[in-house]
């Protein structure tokens, strides 16, 4: 019991707004971290960050390779822009750490590509940031597609929707930084759910489009405040039709602004041979039983959830629970690399198929 929870000691690599929001204060609960360095290209930042969830001795860096000469490190947390995601992720792998990296899992397939085999030649752990794994709803919905309760998932839609929700902070609306918009945003969440319900991680083709259509409208109402249009270089809304080696299909839908009032965010829906499911109002299972249509609504509320026991919990304490007990005890990710790839494919497929106006096609 002493060894389990002993405390595995970390850097944080990227001190902003999914740090802040997500990561450090998760860490902090959990209890069984101890930060040892934070790192940031603005100094001010790691320093912050430094001083509320660190320690007296935790050291402040601007250079990450700095940081990974931390030779007590067990573990890095990559929370950069996507552009970094693979460039910093494989420094770290090859200094010895394992790597919590944050969603998606890099700005390109071929990034995503090189993470996954410097992981298998070193051995370390790659985690990707996919949270809303751990939500409630999306592990009873999981366990019911392992137990083979909705049959064969033939059809499914990947929800990543909002009608006017464009963050204006940070570098959400560069291209260069972050390569895309809405669709590797939150399009990346929608679409990890799905495969992961389904289980199919082996896809046949892609037709995308992608539309800049709402960007520069003067009269924006965005609940984040008005963007710049100048700044808007990605797109505010992205669709595409991914066709399964199995013959299944799957849509997805991305925006930040959009003229909707259908509006779901890291949501799927899944249309089986026995049953169908969806997350629109809370988790509905629809099915014919006795020869009658009806729909269930599981209770949630109470408990933990599944691969966790005790009192409900976050899903980034949750996420950060499964990783500690990856390294300290040898249990599988939630999150595999080879899954995360695969998203990363697609919605690369998405944008190029979108730019050509033709179907992208895989070996």
């Amino acid at each position: 019991m002493e060894d389990i929870m002993r405390k595995v000691k970390i850097g944080i690599v990227g001190c902003g707004g999914i740090a802040n929001g997500k990561h450090l204060p998760a860490i902090q609960r959990n209890g069984n971290f101890e930060i040892l360095a934070f790192c940031d290209i603005k100094k001010e930042r790691a320093e912050e960050a430094k001083k509320q969830y660190g320690t007296e001795n935790s050291k402040v860096y601007t250079d990450y390779r700095d940081l990974l000469k931390e030779n007590e490190l067990e573990a890095v947390y990559v929370l950069t822009p996507n552009k970094s995601h693979a460039e910093i992720s494989i420094a770290a792998m090859k200094a010895g750490m394992h790597v919590m990296c944050e969603k998606p899992m890099a700005k390109s397939y071929e990034d995503g590509r090189r993470m996954l085999e410097t992981a298998k030649e070193t051995g370390k752990l790659l985690n990707i940031g996919y949270q809303n794994r751990y939500r409630a709803d999306s592990i009873y919905l999981k366990r019911a597609c392992d137990n083979g309760d909705l049959g064969e998932i033939y059809y499914a839609r990947a929800h990543a929707v909002r009608r006017r929700a464009v963050p204006t902070w940070g570098v959400f609306l560069n291209e260069e930084e972050q390569g895309g918009g809405p669709l590797i945003d939150i399009g990346t969440h929608a679409l990890d759910l799905t495969l992961w319900m389904m289980d199919n991680y082996e896809p046949e083709s892609v037709t995308g489009s992608v539309y800049r259509k709402l960007a520069d409208q003067k009269e924006q109402g965005n609940a984040f405040g008005e963007w710049d249009p100048e700044q808007f270089t990605v797109e505010d809304s992205a669709f595409g039709f991914i066709k399964m080696k199995n013959g299944a299909t799957i849509h997805l839908e991305a925006s930040w602004a959009l003229n909707t009032l259908e509006v779901d965010e890291a949501k799927t829906s899944l249309c089986g041979t026995k049953a169908g499911a969806d997350m629109k109002d809370g988790l509905r299972i629809n099915r014919v039983q006795y020869n009658k249509q009806c729909v269930e609504k599981p209770d949630l509320g109470s408990g933990g959830v599944a691969f966790f026991e005790g009192k409900n919990e976050s899903e980034p304490d949750l996420e950060q629970k499964a990783f500690y007990e990856a390294i300290t005890e040898g249990k599988e990710l939630v999150v595999k690399p080879e899954q995360a790839l695969v998203v990363t494919r697609l919605l690369e497929a998405i944008y190029d198929s979108a730019r050509t106006g033709k179907t992208v096609y895989f070996d």
